[in-house]
């Protein structure tokens, strides 16, 4: 158990990026103000950053697995040339009903179930209990409890706005942004 990290598991549309809706190319692509320095600090308090994000877009034939590949390299690039480095980014292209039929399936990774959680957490030697989840949607938070994660923060879509309804769970903190739940966690604001 002693050789196990810690993560800080990040939804991606809503959290890191303002969510346009199935954003899939790097024009597209504008960060949540403090997104960025938020995760800085977080890599910086020993968290390896983890994406997992439910991507739909390419079940409904709206953009190709290639494409969210060519923007998640854009984003890495982005990212490490600020001194921010994603340990990985797992994602889900599947729905119970996807308009293409290779991608029709009900699956353990779309969250709410939590199979990228725990995928990410068997290749990276994650220690689940020690690690956050930060995520703008009731299913993010659902995925983060099933898969033990032991701090999970609903964050208001794009950084602003009212926060999502969410009954009151154990070990579920509330905020506005990233950047203000890293700041209330790391600095006891």
């Amino acid at each position: 158990m002693a050789d196990l990290r810690k993560a800080a598991f990040l939804d991606r549309d809503g959290v890191i990026n303002i969510d346009h809706g199935y954003v899939h190319r790097w024009e597209e692509f504008e960060f949540v103000p403090g997104a960025v320095e938020a995760m800085r600090r977080l890599q910086e308090a020993g968290y390896l950053l983890v994406v997992v994000t439910n991507q739909s877009g390419i079940a409904r034939g709206m953009y190709s697995e290639a494409d969210f590949h060519v923007l998640s390299a854009h984003l890495r690039e982005h990212l490490a040339a600020q001194g921010v480095s994603l340990a990985a980014i797992e994602y889900c292209p599947h729905l119970p009903d996807a308009q293409l039929p290779a991608y029709r399936a009900q699956c353990a990774c779309r969250k709410p179930a939590p199979g990228m959680l725990l995928q990410a957490a068997r290749a990276l030697r994650i220690d689940l209990g020690n690690s956050l989840m930060f995520g703008d949607k009731p299913s993010d938070i659902e995925a983060a409890q099933r898969a033990k994660v032991g701090r999970a923060v609903l964050l208001a879509q794009n950084g602003q706005g009212p926060l999502p309804g969410l009954p009151s769970a154990l070990n579920v903190g509330r905020s506005q942004s990233l950047a203000t739940a890293v700041a209330e966690l790391l600095d006891g604001r």
